[in-house]
């Protein structure tokens, strides 16, 4: 009875949380969207007729608010190990805050674009600018509401130390959402 009892907790520890497991393939499934999109550029690049052009001013610091983002939301998952109710509700409402900032930074950014000529509708090299921080920015949109969900949940008192699921989906989507907006900020930056 003993080895019967080892090997269905064996079983229990190697089975997945279904809500991580649903965020994981949505990751899976984002990073597939971005890979193609990323492909598609540099094979559109190298077949010539290129506008090439800096990236707006704001894109940088864009970078550097999503970056202010992540940690927030990094204090926001120790707060919640910590049972630090208020440091958790405040930490997700900064990276909320921190995250709305980001959107409106890559709005005014493609304000400048268009103060320097460079159009969503016409040389493919804006185009692409165009629609993959558009893209980024629909799904920061997704983030937000789960920051939301998760800010009503803290407020509840339904994120604590014993139950940290919510917080940790939350976390890791922020996070991969701030290093997939490195990853193409860095392609657009060295590939433009």
């Amino acid at each position: 009875m003993n080895a019967e009892t080892n090997s269905i907790e064996a079983k229990a520890t190697r089975s997945v949380n279904p809500k991580i497991f649903t965020m994981w393939l949505f990751i899976v499934s984002i990073i597939m969207l971005f890979a193609a999109f990323t492909s598609a550029y540099l094979v559109r690049k190298a077949e010539g007729n290129w506008v090439e052009f800096q990236l707006p001013n704001l894109f940088w610091i864009s970078t550097v608010v999503l970056l202010l983002s992540s940690a927030s939301m990094h204090f926001a998952l120790l707060a919640a190990k910590k049972d630090q109710f208020n440091a958790l509700r405040i930490s997700i409402s900064i990276t909320f805050v921190l995250g709305l900032l980001f959107l409106v930074l890559q709005y005014f950014g493609w304000v400048q674009l268009v103060e320097m000529n460079v159009y969503f509708v016409g040389n493919p090299s804006g185009s692409f600018v165009y629609v993959l921080s558009g893209l980024h920015g629909l799904h920061l949109i997704s983030g937000l509401i789960v920051l939301i969900v998760a800010l009503i949940a803290a407020f509840r008192m339904k994120i604590n130390a014993k139950a940290l699921t919510q917080i940790k989906i939350c976390s890791t989507y922020w996070h991969f959402l701030d290093a997939l907006w490195i990853y193409l900020f860095l392609f657009l930056v060295f590939n433009n």
